[in-house]
């Protein structure tokens, strides 16, 4: 079952039997005061310097969320969707909870885009779902409701369930919704992840669709936390995950892609060995330049 999302000329598959699409979050104001400030005096030199960048760490989509108090959040995510298609060619994933600011940024996205996101709330499920529909993109789909956060695995599923089937009846197939069954952070509840993994081997077992989750959150308050996203990472594609919002640390993108390898994702090791000889590449030419320069 195979999510397709495009760009202009570039297109995504996220699917059980591809590589992972890691999807680089660092297009966000949360937490990033000055970052923030920036977007509100309509500077997005920020926006196009995290764009390049994360596409250069190896992201295969990104995340773009415009979530600040007090802006006009349509005209902003607007904006900044231009600017990063006007950057970078990858698909884009449209992240916000306001309805306006994504039918705002659906409509001037150029491709195939991917909603993030739509939760098991009937009121959400009544919003959100006919805005994907008419724009014709792929949807994420949180496994919590109006209660909140289910503890248990079986209640993430139960949501996953109710959200695939009411995707249907907008005519979205279920390959157009990515299931998000909740990545928590482990230094709350050391189970929390054994919780997720779970609910991430009942959901591909059950209903067989892609899955997509906020892969930081796992680390929220712990020290070292690129290290313990990275661990995570393969173990959650074991269990079935095949995309996530997560950082592109050079640690997180490496582990993703040694799993690929190990999953048979990745035929041969072509892609593994290939980036390793660009690596090498790129350190050969930086020394080279250094030495010129002292030289000189």
């Amino acid at each position: 079952m195979d999510t397709v999302l495009r760009s202009r000329t570039q297109t995504v598959v996220i699917g059980a039997d591809k590589p992972f699409c890691i999807i680089g979050e660092r297009i966000n104001p949360t937490g990033r005061k000055v970052f923030a400030e920036e977007l509100r005096g309509g500077d997005l030199s920020t926006v196009e310097r995290d764009a390049l960048a994360q596409v250069a760490a190896g992201a295969n989509m990104l995340d773009v969320n415009a979530g600040i108090p007090l802006v006009d959040e349509a005209e902003l995510l607007k904006d900044m969707l231009r600017k990063v298609q006007e950057t970078v060619d990858v698909p884009i994933c449209i992240d916000s909870s306001v309805i306006e600011a994504l039918e705002a940024g659906l409509s001037v996205y150029e491709g195939r885009a991917l909603v993030n996101s739509v939760t098991a709330e009937d009121d959400r499920l009544e919003a959100v779902l006919p805005l994907v529909a008419k724009h014709d993109a792929a949807v994420i789909g949180l496994t919590n409701d109006e209660t909140g956060i289910p503890e248990t695995a079986e209640e993430r599923l139960r949501h996953a369930r109710k959200i695939v089937s009411a995707a249907g009846d907008y005519g979205i197939k279920p390959e157009d919704v990515v299931i998000d069954p909740l990545a928590m952070p482990v230094g709350a509840d050391t189970q929390m992840a054994m919780n997720t993994f779970k609910a991430m081997r009942m959901i591909r077992d059950e209903l067989g669709v892609n899955m997509c989750v906020g892969a930081s959150n796992v680390s929220f308050g712990l020290p070292d936390r690129h290290t313990l996203n990275a661990a995570f990472l393969p173990i959650a594609m074991a269990a079935g995950l095949t995309s996530a919002i997560m950082s592109t640390a050079d640690v997180c993108v490496r582990s993703a892609r040694a799993a690929d390898l190990l999953l048979g994702h990745d035929e041969w090791g072509a892609s593994w060995i290939a980036a390793h000889r660009a690596r090498q590449a790129a350190a050969a030419a930086q020394a080279e330049a250094t030495a010129g320069a002292a030289a000189s």
